[in-house]
């Protein structure tokens, strides 16, 4: 059987798509790779600068969590950053649509995303499994290592910059530096009386048993995405 025009088209589209995000993928794997060893270096050298100055309790460790997901504990903090393992393209209305390198060639706009978490680390530890965490963090990464990030703290390379600089050791340094420092000013708030005011023997008992009183840094408020975008 001939292929019609339609098929055609479909299989040019199979193959160009493919290809797109299979080198997108690439990229962001190798650059998550590479943020992982740039946690663990941070982790050692924070150690070291900070020897006989905390509490031997103050834990500064890096810990890999497979392919996809590594943390970096701070003291009562947990950055947790996973890659997704899909491609995304960005809705209509997001501000990238303005930005000349991505009209030139739409295929620009194709990215990986490795997002950044933080937690309280006692969440895991006491293993809270109903305690929040928070996107405090994304980098975006496109077929030509060009990138941008949307976070908390996060100055370096905007969405409009977006193009102008391929994602390397040193832009890295300055997102993880930003991540980690908003992290520590980032505190856990007292949660609204009101919303804790009533509870019953077996709502407490049960909570006690397996330490489920829900905590994050701000359970019971908004947690504003102003500076994101």
């Amino acid at each position: 059987m001939e292929n019609t025009p339609l098929r055609t088209t479909i299989l040019e589209t199979i193959v160009r798509k493919s290809n797109l995000k299979q080198k997108v993928y690439d990229h962001t794997f190798a650059v998550f790779n590479l943020l992982k060893e740039m946690l663990l270096e941070m982790a050692s050298e924070m150690d070291d600068a900070l020897e006989g100055q905390l509490d031997r309790r103050v834990r500064l460790e890096y810990r890999d969590r497979g392919k996809f997901e590594a943390q970096l504990q701070v003291s009562n903090d947990l950055l947790v950053f996973q890659m997704h393992t899909d491609v995304f393209q960005f809705p209509a209305d997001h501000l990238l649509w303005q930005n000349p390198y991505v009209q030139a060639d739409c295929e620009n706009s194709y990215c990986g995303i490795i997002n950044i978490y933080n937690f309280l680390s006692d969440s895991f530890k006491f293993n809270r499994n109903a305690d929040e965490g928070y996107l405090i963090g994304r980098i975006f990464i496109n077929r030509e290592r060009r990138y941008f990030v949307e976070g908390k703290g996060q100055t370096e390379m905007r969405a409009m910059q977006f193009g102008e600089r391929e994602i390397d050791r040193e832009a890295l340094i300055g997102v993880l530096e930003s991540a980690v420092r908003f992290a520590l000013d980032f505190d856990l708030l007292t949660p609204p009386y009101e919303e804790n005011k009533r509870v019953t023997v077996d709502q407490f008992n049960t909570k006690m048993d397996n330490s489920k009183f829900v905590t994050g840094k701000r359970l019971g408020y908004d947690f504003d995405v102003e500076d994101i975008g």
